[in-house]
């Protein structure tokens, strides 16, 4: 289906998009990479009057350092963020929730923020994101702000970003040394997860000493395995170690029903996940 017609916008600073933001209100959309926005045109599921394409803002993309915390600009493709030297050395479990997402061309076009900013439940960044505990740097005429992770997904496609806002950079703090994983689990290749688990590790001397877990497909949101955090510290890195602790990996989750599977199979599939991401993480 073709879309609606609509006005395209080109800005090339972060304050123009700000600005035609704030002049067209509703009738208008920001679009990044696209490969979430234009499947929703194409479906006229939503027909905006006007397009804000922040593709040519070169100051949304890129990755820096900054004490310790990694910035990865918003507009960053998740293929450049796959590859880089930092991101896999400082945030590996990004790297690896990143070789599972969508396919090449996707991975070239599609954008490091839009995919956050998108908050599909399914997405393969937000569990990672929310596990390395990242914050979310959102600008508006009147300044930014910074939003936590934990705060940032409010439900069902639906973030902390609000109306004339556009998010321009995710902090995340560095968890240099620690050992990662994702374990994502499909019918067919490149599909949206059935379940996925985002695992990262410090372990010492085989004992594991700190564990982050996120959850994909388990709520409405983005979830954090906390109650297996919990029981992992610890523990030494062995299989039935780890198994006792992810047996509590569905706990507080609503999963959803559907034709791939119903909730009780999603919540018996984390906590086998689970298993799986932490003991390839902890290097078992």
């Amino acid at each position: 289906m073709i879309p609606a017609q609509f006005e395209y916008l080109a800005p090339a600073t972060v304050e123009e998009a700000l600005a035609a933001l704030a002049e067209h209100g509703d009738e208008a959309k920001i679009i990044a990479g696209g490969q979430s926005l234009l499947p929703v045109l194409r479906m006229r599921l939503n027909a905006p009057e006007f397009i804000i394409d922040i593709g040519r803002i070169e100051a949304l993309r890129g990755i820096r350092e900054d004490g310790d915390a990694l910035v990865i600009g918003a507009m960053t493709t998740h293929a450049d963020v796959g590859s880089n030297a930092l991101v896999a050395q400082h945030a590996l479990l990004i790297t690896k929730a990143v070789e599972h997402l969508a396919d090449a061309q996707v991975r070239h076009r599609g954008t490091f923020g839009g995919a956050l900013a998108h908050a599909d439940p399914a997405g393969d960044l937000g569990a990672p994101a929310l596990a390395l505990g990242a914050q979310f740097v959102i600008a508006s005429g009147g300044g930014s702000r910074t939003v936590a992770a934990e705060d940032f997904f409010d439900d069902l496609f639906t973030t902390a970003i609000g109306e004339g806002e556009i998010l321009t950079e995710v902090r995340i703090p560095k968890h240099t040394g620690w050992g990662a994983h994702y374990e994502k689990f499909v019918r067919v290749a490149h599909q949206w997860p059935i379940v996925a688990v985002a695992a990262t590790v410090k372990a010492d001397g085989g004992t594991i000493s700190e564990a982050r877990i996120g959850l994909t497909n388990m709520g409405s949101t983005p979830l954090r395995a906390t109650a297996v955090e919990q029981a992992l510290v610890g523990q030494p890195a062995t299989d039935d170690a780890v198994r006792r602790a992810a047996a509590a990996a569905a706990e507080g989750t609503n999963p959803p029903s559907d034709l791939n599977g119903d909730s009780d199979y999603r919540k018996h599939l984390a906590t086998v996940l689970t298993r799986r991401a932490v003991l390839a993480a902890a290097g078992v």
